[in-house]
């Protein structure tokens, strides 16, 4: 069977995965992805990994159909999706709803898990949150970064101390067990990210590789998309 490659940023892991299986059903290929942050994976397709479909931000996508790396026309936005706050499921939930509250919650934290800092739109963005917080310094000790949400929020998931903290995009919270989505970054700190996903130009199997986009943007799956934490891209 031949194999169809998907790079991604983790926070479209979870719908990609909900729909691999009719994928591979109806197109007779299987499916290799391979997620994390965002800078990660559009290094590792700019350094040559095998990639038929890329799921990136806008921002970034439109820039590798602007240099002919993604086909024009091919992209498909999948949603926006937002930076969340979380914390261990059964634990009690912090207001975090103002500035005021979500720097108290933070300081009272004993960990913060989030994304790396320097590769991952949620970590970029967190530590800018930080920043403007006036709490970088005051809790640097305690910021337990990770490659990307997906693994942050399964480490907090694991971990044994119940007053941790994580902060990452909100899809990647919803799919982790153990952890819980307390709400979204207050209105002053929002981050949200429309993803889109394109066929590269050196896809072997370009017409598939649609095939797939189209399915994961399908109209027919946008509750599913939104029940993951994809919102409406206007």
């Amino acid at each position: 069977m031949s194999t169809l490659h998907l790079m991604s940023g983790g926070a479209a892991q979870g719908l990609v995965r909900q729909l691999q299986a009719s994928f591979e059903s109806a197109s007779g290929m299987s499916l290799q992805g391979t997620f994390g942050a965002v800078g990660a994976m559009k290094k590792g397709f700019l350094d040559g990994a095998p990639c038929d479909v890329l799921i990136l931000t806008q921002t970034l996508i439109d820039g590798l159909v602007q240099s002919g790396q993604v086909l024009a026309g091919s992209a498909r936005h999948l949603g926006v999706v937002k930076t969340g706050i979380a914390v261990k499921a059964a634990t009690p939930w912090p207001q975090v709803d103002t500035a005021d509250a979500l720097k108290l919650a933070l300081q009272q934290a004993t960990g913060i898990y989030f994304p790396d800092p320097q590769l991952a739109t949620a970590g970029i963005h967190f530590m800018k949150v930080l920043q403007s917080l006036g709490i970088a310094d005051e809790v640097a000790a305690r910021l337990k970064p990770h490659p990307n949400g997906a693994t942050a929020m399964k480490a907090m998931a694991a971990c044994d101390d119940p007053q941790v903290i994580g902060c990452t995009q909100v899809t990647e919270i919803l799919i982790t067990p153990g952890v819980d989505l307390v709400a979204d970054l207050p209105a002053v700190f929002e981050l949200a990210t429309v993803y889109t996903a394109g066929v590269c130009t050196a896809s072997q199997h370009p017409a598939v590789a649609q095939q797939l986009i189209d399915l994961l943007a399908s109209p027919a799956h946008a509750a599913m998309r939104q029940q993951g934490g994809f919102l409406p891209a206007n």
